[in-house]
């Protein structure tokens, strides 16, 4: 038996509602079942996520499907997944997302013709019945350049604020070049290192056109929609981004966009824990402090000016305990 053209990566936690949709697209993307490994991740689910990637499993003549008896969160089981990666290409998808037909044998023929390390398109959001294209922040599609020159300007949305995971492809590769993994153990944010380590380190990549991935908003389940300690975990996240920037040959260059994200994420963050109990709230404000205070004065100071003034007001006081003029 041949070896499949593209391996799915998914993993979900209780997400018995919608991975029947999500696995069933799966089996629309190419005319072959062959050409398609599911790599699935039952990551601690306590209803039937994992019996329905089990029957959707038995389709596939390449699969496997993986349990997790507690949680590891996202970031571990995608790691766990990349593990199980056959073939050329690989991809990540998420259990309450899906594809539309054939949009993996599309990223497939792109990714070929185009020799690049990875490919990223635009996606879809679902919103009960609204949906809304979401376009990937980069001008040119099917052009082919380093990741590094789709970072800037650091005052505009650009490819390191796009940091889906499920939204492109990738050559095998990424991973030969230890650039696939995600930080270990992160609950959330996770995708935000991971992005940055991309686009500072692959040698090519390009934007294209393909069937779309459809990314359904609201999910009860979703850590969006959480108030827990898991959330704390965006500190460590934006730690992690910064430290990857310092150790860049072109690190100065690149800060100030490093900077004005992680003052528009604590921001967000910030507002976030007001519905979090008193603790939580506590241990996020000072995670934010002292990510702040890692930050060099004059890219503060920048991006502080540029900030609207209902985000200017949230960061003040932690602006100020970290040393930084509000």
């Amino acid at each position: 038996m041949r070896k499949p053209l593209v391996t799915v990566i998914l993993p979900a936690k209780d997400a018995g509602e919608y991975i029947g949709t999500t696995l069933e697209t799966l089996t629309r993307q190419f005319d072959d079942p062959v050409s398609l490994k599911l790599v699935a991740i039952d990551d601690g689910s306590r209803d039937d996520t994992g019996a329905l990637m089990r029957q959707y499993a038995d389709r596939f003549p390449h699969s496997a499907v993986l349990r997790n008896p507690v949680a590891r969160g996202l970031a571990s089981a995608r790691n766990q997944g990349l593990a199980h990666v056959e073939g050329d290409a690989f991809c990540f998808l998420d259990g309450d997302d899906w594809m539309q037909p054939g949009r993996l044998e599309v990223l497939r023929s792109h990714l070929q013709e185009l020799r690049c390390d990875f490919l990223r398109t635009d996606h879809v959001t679902v919103t009960g019945m609204q949906r809304t294209l979401v376009r990937a922040p980069y001008p040119w599609r099917d052009r082919v350049v380093p990741p590094r020159a789709a970072i800037l300007p650091e005052n505009e949305p650009t490819m390191v604020d796009y940091p889906y995971a499920w939204a492109g492809i990738f050559h095998r590769k990424v991973i030969d070049a230890g650039l696939a993994e995600f930080p270990e153990g992160l609950f959330t944010a996770e995708d935000r290192p991971w992005i940055w380590n991309l686009h500072l380190r692959a040698q090519s990549f390009a934007v294209v056109d393909a069937p779309a991935l459809l990314y359904r908003r609201g999910v009860s389940t979703s850590l969006t929609q959480v108030r827990d300690r898991r959330q704390l975990d965006f500190v460590r996240a934006m730690n992690e981004v910064i430290a990857t920037v310092q150790r860049d040959p072109e690190g100065e260059r690149f800060m100030p966009k490093a900077v004005w994200t992680a003052l528009a994420l604590s921001s967000h963050h910030l507002v976030r824990a007001r519905q979090m109990r008193r603790g939580l709230r506590g241990e996020m404000k000072t995670g934010i402090r002292d990510l702040l205070r890692t930050l060099p004065a004059d890219d503060v100071a920048a991006a502080v000016a540029r900030l609207d003034g209902p985000r200017r007001r949230v960061l003040a006081g932690v602006l100020r305990q970290a040393g930084h003029a509000a």
